[in-house]
């Protein structure tokens, strides 16, 4: 494939997340990931590290897509930024260790624990499965912890965490707008020290393509970023045009599908 070719096909990626990321209200790493391995394995690129590569490749994206989403939950007063601040520490180190741990496991085991993922998120989208308030929100110590959990686990899968970080805070009584306005402020340092670990873990690999920055493709990284904020808004415009339960449906079988294609592949 023609590097125009291969810019082309980042740009339409890029266009997909965003439009899934508006219309689903869903990080468009969910996305991303499973289409880039799909994309890494088209170029021919070592199934070894394709996983590792869409998820370092995402997580960068994200840097710089969720600058965007923060400015707007800004304006509108919704962030929680007390909550942020005590969360990011956790975030941080739970991003690296999370990067760490991916670059230990093979390429077909990350492959296999990312389908088993996108399966169950599929599963709760389906089921509409929604965690009820149920404590008040913890301490400086609680949220650290749970920041290095939600941190670690969205490494693993390339995302911004906001699958892990609004079920989480709404079971802390954080009502549902500000859940999701401070999930996307998470998702910049998730993003940022997930790839930066990235960077470093995959920076001697012997199998990575040319423009690779470690575990990150950079014409992919371009490319993503290039039109998944443009779409990302014209999806939501959608959403509110639409039957977004039957929509959520729709893109949930889909998950299961491709999360069944990891697993069986």
């Amino acid at each position: 494939m023609s590097m125009i070719g291969i810019i082309v096909l980042y740009l339409l990626l890029g266009a997909l997340a965003g439009t899934m990321a508006g219309l689903f209200g869903i990080g468009g790493g969910l996305v991303s990931v499973p289409v880039l391995i799909f994309s890494f394995g088209l170029q021919g690129i070592s199934p070894e590290i394709a996983a590792h590569l869409a998820v370092g490749t995402s997580l960068a994206t994200i840097v710089f897509t969720s600058i965007s989403s923060i400015r707007t939950h800004h304006q509108h007063g919704a962030v929680r930024w007390d909550l942020f601040r005590p969360m990011t520490f956790g975030i941080v180190v739970g991003a690296v260790l999370g990067a760490w741990t991916a670059a230990m496991l093979s390429g077909p085991v990350l492959e296999t624990i990312i389908g088993v993922f996108v399966i169950l998120v599929a599963l709760k989208m389906i089921l509409e499965v929604n965690p009820k308030p149920g404590r008040d929100v913890p301490g400086t110590t609680g949220l650290g912890a749970a920041g290095g959990i939600i941190g670690w686990a969205s490494a693993i899968f390339g995302i911004g965490g906001g699958t892990l970080t609004v079920p989480y805070l709404s079971w802390c009584n954080v009502k549902m707008q500000q859940a999701v306005a401070t999930s996307a402020a998470c998702g910049f340092p998730i993003a940022i020290a997930g790839a930066l670990a990235n960077v470093w873990t995959g920076w001697q690999d012997p199998d990575l393509p040319e423009l690779s920055l470690g575990f990150i493709y950079l014409p992919a990284l371009v490319g993503v970023v290039a039109t998944s904020v443009f779409f990302a808004r014209i999806g939501a415009g959608l959403a509110h045009r639409l039957d977004g339960r039957l929509l959520k449906r729709i893109f949930a079988i889909m998950l299961v599908l491709v999360g069944l294609r990891f697993l069986l592949s």
